[in-house]
């Protein structure tokens, strides 16, 4: 009787196998386990997929034989759970896979016990993230112009009009506060007009005395002052037949915004030390961070050399006015951050990213840019939190201006389709558009959300 009961226990060992088998290879994510020596001892048929590697290959090596994951040398998450007790939640990461292909993709990581709480091994479950990145680069091509990212309503009004500023040869005025992309906007131009096969030349106007300014833009010829010894081409004649931007326009002086009418109005210039005059087939794109119309009522600017370079004027938006765009450009720089410094941070945790939204970045996307730089440095991996941020984001609480702090990224959802609509004159047809979602997907989350608008709707403005 004993024979037979240790028989019918041994069979059922046996199908409790099966079934643990059976149930692994149901997971749609990756699911391996390994021993105390880091030997993979199981290997679902999901891993098989996500890999390319047959469990049969796989059986008995060393896991990071198998997945060459970015972090198997130095940061391996099973090694750290196995060591610290503790499991790793959804880490993304980048395995190279069967065919040599580079797969993103999130692991979890846990310690495997016997019935005595003896620590036996690790499992680690994974996810391929590769339909998740498609999606994302997706989504941001919708939102990308010429390498200026935005979903911003008035950014694409912009986006509109800039082919069609392009196909011109006119001059144009971008006017925007430091680090708003005016120098990206002037090349875009650029690059979709007839010019494009021939230079865009910069020149910062406000970080030269006119002395050096001079020479710098329309060259000189040898024996022109002392050390002048030989001839020199300036900016115009580099831009010949392209285009010469020129930035911080109105920090120049009286006497170098004569010399830049002369140009503008009969497309020629003198060169230092020159007797003769020489054409300028050159299109001027200028830029400042200086209201010029109140400069021109001070007198400090002068009017006619307003109006000539006034033709097309682009006035860029400050940050604080397009919080819309601001996950879009965090994503952007973490995206950028991970390619120049080899690293695999996943994203933004949703603290962070609340106060990233609610801040109001006076130095633009510039200080964005340089707060993810900053975040970089301190994040060794996963997600960016808080503590990443600079000092002087961290202590703030951020209102929504709505139901008080943002504690929830609901709340922050709330506040960007509130100021949308609010923005459109409670347009609900306009805010959907400027969001870039369905009109009855707007209308829902209003609901859900409880939103509470006044009683004009705006619906007559969209006709």
């Amino acid at each position: 009787m004993m024979k037979s009961k240790k028989n019918i226990v041994d069979k059922s060992n046996v199908l409790s196998h099966e079934l643990v088998s059976t149930i692994f290879d149901s997971i749609a994510d990756g699911v391996f386990t390994v021993d105390k020596d880091w030997c993979i001892t199981s290997f679902n048929q999901a891993a098989e997929k996500i890999t390319g590697i047959t469990r049969q290959e796989a059986a008995g090596k060393p896991c990071c034989d198998v997945f060459r994951a970015s972090i198997c040398e130095s940061e391996c998450a099973l090694r750290k759970t196995m060591k610290s007790g503790k499991p790793i939640i959804n880490k993304a990461i980048y395995i190279v896979d069967g065919a040599g292909n580079q797969v993103p993709i999130s692991i979890s990581t846990a310690l495997l016990k016997d019935k005595n709480g003896t620590v036996i091994g690790g499992v680690e479950t994974f996810r391929d993230l590769s339909v998740v990145e498609e999606l994302k680069k997706e989504l941001a091509g919708r939102y990308t112009f010429a390498d200026i990212i935005s979903r911003n309503h008035e950014m694409q009004q912009l986006f509109d009009i800039i082919p069609e500023v392009a196909r011109s040869d006119s001059t144009v005025l971008i006017e925007g506060a430091s680090g708003t992309g005016k120098e990206l906007f002037a090349r875009a131009i650029h690059n979709m007009s007839p010019r494009k096969k021939k230079r865009v030349v910069a020149v910062n106007l406000g970080a030269l005395p006119d002395t050096l300014l001079e020479s710098e833009l329309f060259g000189y010829k040898a024996g022109a002052f002392t050390d002048a010894k030989k001839d020199k081409l300036g900016r115009f004649a580099l831009a010949e037949g392209g285009t010469l931007f020129l930035d911080e326009i109105g920090d120049t002086s009286a006497a170098l915004q004569v010399r830049l009418l002369r140009v503008i109005e009969e497309k020629v210039y003198e060169p230092l030390g020159a007797t003769e005059s020489v054409k300028a087939d050159v299109r001027i794109i200028a830029a400042t961070n200086k209201p010029l119309a109140r400069l021109v009522k001070e007198g400090r600017f002068r009017e006619d050399l307003y109006y000539r370079i006034n033709v097309v004027r682009i006035e860029l938006p400050p940050l604080k006015r397009r919080k819309d765009d601001i996950s879009l450009l965090v994503e952007h720089f973490i995206n950028h951050f991970n390619r120049i410094r080899s690293k695999d941070i996943a994203g933004i945790s949703q603290a962070a990213l609340e106060i990233m939204i609610n801040h109001d970045y006076p130095g633009n996307v510039r200080e964005l840019e340089n707060i993810i730089e900053h975040a970089f440095v301190l994040c060794p991996g996963g997600m960016i939190e808080p503590r990443h941020l600079p000092d002087h984001l961290r202590p703030k609480e951020a209102s929504l201006g709505l139901t008080g702090s943002a504690t929830t990224l609901k709340e922050v959802e709330k506040q960007l389709i509130y100021e949308a609509l609010k923005r459109n004159g409670w347009n609900r047809l306009k805010a959907a558009n400027e969001l870039g979602i369905h009109k009855s997907t707007l209308f829902r989350k209003i609901a859900s959300l409880g939103i509470k608008l006044p009683k004009t709707d705006g619906r007559s403005d969209s006709k």
